[in-house]
């Protein structure tokens, strides 16, 4: 029972997140304004991490489980990654690249202001 009510609390946060961002048609999608409401809960202690921590964990425990359908994906359209496979390539490891260089910017420009 324990489980499914953290469950039911990490839901309704991911659907409060879906819900405003398609009420006032925001560029974020929900799923990413829903794990910003539930830090923002969990950082004002609203919610406590007693609350969701068993589900958290059997969720990252079983992780993997949720790259099966992106793997499917894949597999189903193998043409079209033979055919452009090459380009998709490029595309990933430039974009991972610029997202580890704003990263580590916006993590020195935090450091700088904070002074960590």
């Amino acid at each position: 029972m324990r489980l499914l009510r953290q469950l039911g609390i990490v839901l309704i946060v991911a659907f409060l997140g879906e819900f405003i961002s398609k009420i006032f048609h925001l560029p974020l999608p929900g799923n990413v304004l829903g794990i910003m409401i539930l830090l923002l809960l969990l950082s004002t202690k609203i919610i406590k991490v007693q609350m969701v921590d068993d589900i958290t964990n059997f969720l990252l425990d079983h992780l993997p489980f949720f790259f099966i359908p992106a793997g499917v994906g894949l597999i189903s359209n193998l043409e079209l990654l033979k055919k452009e496979g090459i380009t998709i390539l490029l595309i990933c490891l430039i974009s991972t690249f610029m997202i580890i260089t704003v990263t580590a910017l916006t993590i020195e420009f935090l450091k700088r202001s904070f002074k960590i």
